[in-house]
């Protein structure tokens, strides 16, 4: 049995000054009690984030789409997406798992801990199916056993190129040919999954536009038990515009019409909803996926966030693209954006206690677990891996910081110079920003120069 003394963790409650926790070989915690030495006591011990959307193979492009066009014609997600198709049509599955380890790595640093990976490309550069359905879901789900993080694979339906659009060529590694396909498709990753610690399976469609109506429908219903069902949605006025005209109802308002909600649906984005539509889907009971980076920097728009909370509806983040990785930055953009359109500062706390940084951290951990498939409210429990970021007493305004104010100021004034390091299934992944595994970023250097897509 191993042991781990902090000066503080945090649970749904507050904070609780000086305990050690205690894990099995297995890494799950098996007592939580007082330190009987406060002074092996170090850092404050939150628990770690959950990232419920990543594409890893984009992290490969990460900060590559912003040399724009000078000429009149408009760089928007549209322009940025041809970007994405380049480099989806160029890597291969060695590739896919060196970018996804790196990308995990990073992730690990940053504090995530678990991961739900919206993964849609599935097939050859040339559009056929590899032998081994599954062959790119198992990349994905080595690199994440190699460095340590929590997945969730989610094996993304995707058979159009549009509403009634056929699919286009630049599509062809992302497309299943028929419903019965794509069903091969997740049986495979699932009996795949079960050669890996710590990996689930979900299930989902690219988005209303890649999936005919009528198979949106099917996969729904198809969906059991507690089986996370990811979805984007109403990320582009453009997308709502050619729903409107193929459906006559907005995407988010199509959906709720014919998908009977609960909480294990993830709507990833939904950036652009109605006052009614943020109302019906908050008392749905279905969760939104806000990626608050990736939408600043495609120039989506800013989710509704206030109308939606005042219905007391579910969010948390993701890092999507991943051009940022630090979930406090996810968070404060969030915020931020409220706060520049609605001129008040109280964003997650509306009604509830006022205290931000707490509510923002429990909306992420609880609705982010869920979009894992994982159902676990208890911030630290016996029984389950410890998972955990740890933050430094040793930086001066951590250290000089009452429990009152801790959270906050964990989460409005942090950066990762103050991240002592993550535990992960019970042993530390990263310590002091190092990560001793060299072997990870090599092959990520050499996918990088083989490519040649940063020079």
């Amino acid at each position: 049995m191993r042991e781990f003394n902090f000066k503080g963790i945090l649970q749904s409650e507050g904070w609780h000054q000086n305990m050690t926790v205690s894990v099995n070989e297995k890494g799950n915690i098996q007592k939580i009690e007082k330190a009987d030495n406060i002074k092996k006591c170090q850092g404050y011990a939150i628990p770690g984030f959950q990232n419920a959307h990543s594409h890893a193979f984009q992290y490969a492009m990460a900060g590559l789409a912003e040399l724009h066009d000078t000429a009149t014609k408009k760089n928007d997600f549209w322009s940025w997406r041809q970007s994405m198709y380049e480099l989806a049509l160029k890597v291969r599955p060695e590739q896919v798992e060196a970018i996804a380890a790196m990308l995990y790595k990073e992730m690990l640093r940053h504090g995530y801990t678990h991961v739900a990976e919206f993964h849609y490309i599935h097939n050859d550069v040339k559009g056929n199916f590899y032998n081994n359905r599954a062959e790119l879901s198992e990349r994905i789900a080595r690199a994440a056993q190699s460095v340590g993080i929590g997945l969730t694979i989610i094996p993304i339906y995707y058979e159009q190129g549009g509403f009634g659009v056929v699919a286009q060529k630049e599509q062809r590694r992302f497309l299943s040919t028929s419903f019965e396909d794509y069903l091969e498709l997740h049986e495979s990753v699932m009996k795949m999954s079960r050669n890996y610690d710590n990996c689930n399976v979900g299930m989902g469609i690219h988005s209303m536009r890649g999936v005919s109506l009528k198979n949106i429908i099917k996969l729904a219903d198809y969906r059991q038990g507690n089986t996370p069902f990811h979805i984007h949605i109403a990320e582009q006025l453009k997308e709502i515009k050619d729903c409107i005209a193929y459906t006559g109802m907005r995407p988010t308002e199509w959906f709720m019409e014919n998908i009977e909600l609960n909480k294990n649906f993830h709507l990833v984005h939904a950036t652009h909803l109605s006052e009614n539509e943020s109302s019906l889907l908050a008392k749905s009971g279905a969760n939104v996926v806000i990626c608050p980076t990736t939408e600043g920097n495609l120039g989506d728009g800013l989710f509704p966030l206030d109308t939606f909370l005042k219905h007391k509806g579910k969010w948390c983040i993701g890092t999507d693209s991943h051009i940022g990785l630090n979930p406090f930055e996810e968070l404060r953009l969030l915020d931020y954006g409220q706060r520049l359109t609605s001129h008040s500062r109280n964003t997650f706390g509306n009604s509830n206690s006022g205290d931000n940084g707490a509510i923002a951290i429990n909306s992420a951990l609880v609705n982010g677990r869920r979009a894992m498939g994982i159902e676990n409210e208890t911030y630290f429990k016996v029984g389950t891996p410890l998972d955990t970021v740890v933050i430094s007493d040793g930086h001066p305004l951590i250290g000089m910081t009452g429990t009152q104010h801790l959270t906050n100021t964990i989460v409005y004034a942090s950066d990762t110079s103050m991240i002592e390091g993550t535990i992960a299934g019970g042993s530390w992944k990263v310590r002091k920003g190092e990560n001793s595994d060299t072997q990870i970023e090599q092959n990520f250097i050499k996918t990088m120069k083989d490519l040649s897509n940063r020079l």
